[in-house]
């Protein structure tokens, strides 16, 4: 006969609530486990933390590597343009480059500059060999030696990057110290003296 407790159960009424049954787990918590929860919320948040990594390192690389075909495009049709600047160079030094014509040069110009082509290259600069390929030496009485005495053809530059050195003509050495009446003398000399083998 069994016996009853005061609150009307058996005494092995609590352990065979409190006990599931064998090979049956035990039914989780409605809630959950705030240590399991955190642990969600932790790889969750690393996952997401991932994949932004992951988009700015996709977009620097896409935005890199427009830039870079844009400035190889830019280039490549600048390379292209340099012959017709070296026409509208020497229309400008004969005295030609005005009107209609002169306008089309001046918008040229503005164009390609706004996409950082830069022209240099002028006498009396001192010369550079990472930008300037000297042809030939000059001498130039009482000027500086290694200075430009000639520009032969202009140097462009993209972006402070040189696209193409500046062919010139330098003073030659000892120029400084010679008296223009003495290069006169001597240049008279030399064709006075071709003139007669002739």
């Amino acid at each position: 006969m069994s016996e009853f407790t005061a609150e009307g159960r058996t005494p092995g009424d609590d352990q065979a609530t409190a006990t599931p049954p064998m090979g049956q787990a035990a039914a989780p918590s409605p809630e959950g486990s705030p240590v399991d929860l955190e642990a969600l919320v932790a790889e969750r948040t690393s996952d997401l933390q991932r994949l932004q990594a992951e988009y700015a390192n996709y977009k620097k690389r896409v935005d890199r590597d427009r830039s870079v075909a844009r400035e190889k495009g830019v280039e490549a049709v600048v390379r292209e343009l340099l012959p017709v600047f070296d026409a509208i160079n020497v229309a400008e030094q004969a005295g030609e480059l005005h009107g209609g014509f002169e306008a089309v040069v001046n918008e040229l110009r503005r164009i390609t500059g706004k996409f950082g082509l830069e022209a240099f290259g002028a006498a009396g600069e001192e010369f550079d060999p990472h930008k300037h390929d000297a042809l030939m030496q000059m001498p130039v009485p009482g000027a500086t030696p290694l200075t430009i005495a000639q520009v032969i053809q202009l140097g462009f530059a993209l972006n402070e990057q040189l696209i193409r050195p500046a062919r010139v003509a330098v003073v030659a050495p000892g120029s400084q110290d010679m008296p223009a009446e003495g290069l006169a003398d001597e240049s008279a000399g030399d064709v006075n003296s071709e003139q007669t083998n002739q």
